[in-house]
């Protein structure tokens, strides 16, 4: 019985292995051959000739200072509310977490249109500023505004890695610490900050993978001038045998691989770092004048990030709104115009991420529970490969389908998988399926493996046991796993601007990215953008839920 049971493990292993290297690995290699094979030999010949044009290098440049920029501006606004959040206490400190969160609900492409708008040469601070002291300033003139819509879009990546890491903290070595005489700021640099390090460090890096891998943002701001976009015009103008542009990818995958490496690294030395640790340090509690302080500081370091919200949603309504501080004319007309006269970007979006989330849960579960319970040794590969995609831009795997599937005809249909809606699901899937495979997991965890033995000690086999017993009891973890890489999918533009064959099947991020090219469609694509914050809201809001009743179930004795 042991040895079928084996059998049919190493089968169902080796079949998802096949599956994950055609979907994930074979598009990945098509992409490196182009880059360094020539004439049938390796050949640094397409990297060389990358370093030397300026254009090349200067996009390389650009991109680092962006990320490394991204993680300054965004550790400025970060690293003071995770104080606030993990160490005091004063009337609404709660609202922190919750206001500090919201940037993240809105995609940062859509949150560069709305920038714009506020802040933009012709937007409502510039037109106040021009008519109070006759002066402009270029808050989004290229560069610039990039950095800017990047910064107030990722910190929360920031902050929410370096509250957890102060809030876990020995309590007794801060105490140590303070006995010896260090309070206040030379408490915080001297002790608190290399302890939390490895949980900020993480979510630095995290930052810095996200923004070398934002391709929306630069294309909404019309900047080209980093790897993402220039990758995307050698595709769109040159074509599949451009080199350059395959070279291009693979530095990017190389620059998110080292980020991603070295936030691993950050983490396990937290990890370490917390082994045995003493009692939390209790929170201290404010008065009437440092609660309005701490207030006047939440404000002034969270506005500016919740200034896009505020835009999208005037600019959703909004008929007429040139050259003035608000909409002059307001109208429904705008929702009018997605939900019913053009509603196929909103049917498409719901179509295609939800395939994609109902196939990332399917694989996260069984892959899951191979890593958890399965006795095959060759499975830590499968754990390897479907952590992948987590290192590879939207852009390097569109390029990857394009130049590995182009030409494959999909049985029933008569036309290649590229000209086809599916490639959008397919792509979807294997970019978020990390997310379903860590939530499965997750959830697996917390169930004893008492409860599957007692199943097969009266009869049942593992098939059956998993389907009956396992993953009925895995539902949250799925579901919340689900819930993430369907908001995720809803709002990829990365991979999906490469891959959309027509422009009726389009989802929403393309037609927010279409509507936005002209003045007269901006109100149309602002009430996309707001469709988007609800999908990704909701989402977020449920998926958390579940998680937290998953925790809470996985601790009940």
């Amino acid at each position: 019985m042991g040895g079928h049971r084996s059998t049919g493990e190493a089968a169902l292993d080796a079949s998802l292995l096949v599956l994950l290297a055609v979907a994930i690995v074979y598009p990945l290699i098509q992409v490196l051959t182009v880059a360094v094979v020539a004439d049938g030999a390796p050949t640094l010949r397409p990297l060389l000739a990358f370093f030397a044009r300026p254009l090349f290098r200067e996009a390389l440049v650009n991109t680092l200072l962006a990320g490394v920029l991204a993680v300054v501006i965004g550790s400025v606004i970060a690293v003071p509310l995770a104080l606030l959040t993990v160490r005091y206490r004063f009337p609404g400190h709660g609202l922190i977490s919750v206001l500090g969160v919201l940037p993240l609900v809105i995609p940062p492409f859509v949150g560069a249109v709305a920038f714009q708008q506020i802040l933009g040469r012709s937007g409502a601070v510039n037109l106040f500023l021009l008519d109070r002291w006759g002066v402009t300033v270029p808050f989004m003139e290229g560069f610039a505004g990039v950095v800017l819509v990047q910064s107030l879009h990722y910190f929360p990546f920031i902050l929410l890695n370096t509250a957890a890491a102060l809030g876990g903290l020995d309590r007794s070595l801060e105490e140590a610490a303070q006995n010896l005489g260090a309070s206040g700021l030379r408490l915080f640099r001297r002790v608190l900050l290399p302890l939390a390090l490895p949980g900020y460090a993480a979510g630095a890096l995290l930052t810095f993978i996200r923004v070398i891998d934002d391709l929306g943002t630069p294309l909404m701001l019309n900047y080209t001038r980093l790897l993402a976009p220039q990758a995307y015009v050698r595709v769109t103008t040159v074509g599949l045998t451009d080199v350059d542009g395959y070279v291009i990818c693979v530095i990017l995958v190389a620059l998110s691989v080292a980020a991603l490496w070295l936030s691993k690294a950050a983490l396990a030395r937290g990890e370490f770092a917390a082994l045995g640790r003493g009692g939390e340090t209790p929170p201290v509690v404010l008065g009437r004048r440092g609660a309005l302080g701490a207030w006047l500081l939440v404000l002034l370091l969270l506005g500016p990030a919740l200034l896009p919200h505020v835009g999208i949603v005037l600019l959703s309504f909004s008929r007429v709104w040139s050259l003035s501080p608000l909409p002059t004319v307001y109208t429904l007309g705008n929702y009018e115009e997605i939900l019913v006269r053009s509603p196929g970007f909103v049917v498409n979006t719901l179509r295609y991420a939800g395939l994609a989330a109902l196939l990332d849960v399917a694989l996260g579960a069984v892959i899951a529970w191979l890593l958890l319970r399965g006795r095959v040794r060759a499975r830590h590969w499968l754990d390897t490969v479907s952590t992948v995609p987590l290192a590879i831009p939207g852009v390097v795997l569109a390029v990857g389908y394009l130049r590995a599937f182009g030409g494959l005809r999909v049985p029933g249909l008569g036309e290649p998988l590229t000209s086809t809606w599916l490639i959008l699901v397919v792509v979807y899937a294997v970019r978020r399926l990390p997310y379903a495979v860590r939530g499965a997991y997750a959830a697996l965890q917390q169930l004893s493996p008492a409860l599957e033995e007692a199943a097969q000690s009266l009869g049942a086999n593992r098939p059956r046991t998993f389907r009956r017993i396992t993953l009925p009891l895995m539902t949250r973890g799925l579901l919340a796993g689900g819930l993430l890489a369907f908001i995720t999918s809803a709002v990829d533009l990365s991979s999906t601007i490469l891959l959309v064959p027509r422009v009726e099947l389009g989802p929403l991020s393309y037609g927010i990215y279409l509507y936005m090219q002209s003045a007269v469609g901006r109100g149309p694509g602002a009430a996309l953008g707001v469709v988007a914050i609800v999908l990704v809201a909701a989402g977020t809001w449920a998926a958390s839920g579940l998680a937290r009743r998953s925790r809470a179930w996985g601790a009940r004795p």
